[in-house]
């Protein structure tokens, strides 16, 4: 059984119940079974001190994901604990209104690019961010949210 928190550490309005469902979908399209991770929305000044402290990198940015396994082996007795994902209300909005699509999409988008870079996916490279993008739009489409 996996367990996800989501925690909402701002004053905004956000679709948690959504939240909930698109989360719940990438855990069944990628067939993974007792993981354990939270969720965290936060506002920009929070994500650019967590930017900054453990990145080096003094800005806000969209979303920061902190992943606690080196290894999908890695397991404990009661599953995998895979870590934090946190993200910017603020940049969530203001991307999805640059971007011309729904908070719903953005909100789903920084969720599900969170939870990969939790299960080893990266961007660092033109090959590994093409095989992280794809894997993102199948899961993004599979749940009915497109560009």
């Amino acid at each position: 059984m996996n367990e996800f928190e989501i925690f909402n550490e701002t004053d905004e309005q956000i679709d948690l119940e959504e939240e909930k469902k698109i989360i719940e979908y990438a855990l069944n399209y990628k067939r993974l079974e007792n993981v354990i991770f939270n969720v965290i929305f936060v506002d920009n000044e929070t994500i650019k001190n967590i930017n900054r402290k453990y990145r080096g990198i003094d800005k806000e940015t969209d979303v920061i994901s902190f992943a606690l396994e080196d290894s999908k082996d890695i397991t404990f007795d009661f599953g995998r604990l895979l870590g934090d994902i946190y993200i910017s209300v603020s940049k969530m909005k203001q991307q999805a209104k640059e971007y011309g699509h729904s908070e719903q999409r953005e909100m789903a988008f920084l969720t599900i690019h969170g939870l990969l870079h939790l299960l080893g996916y990266d961007h660092m490279t033109k090959e590994d961010e093409e095989v992280m993008f794809k894997e993102q739009e199948l899961i993004l489409d599979g749940y009915g949210i497109t560009r």
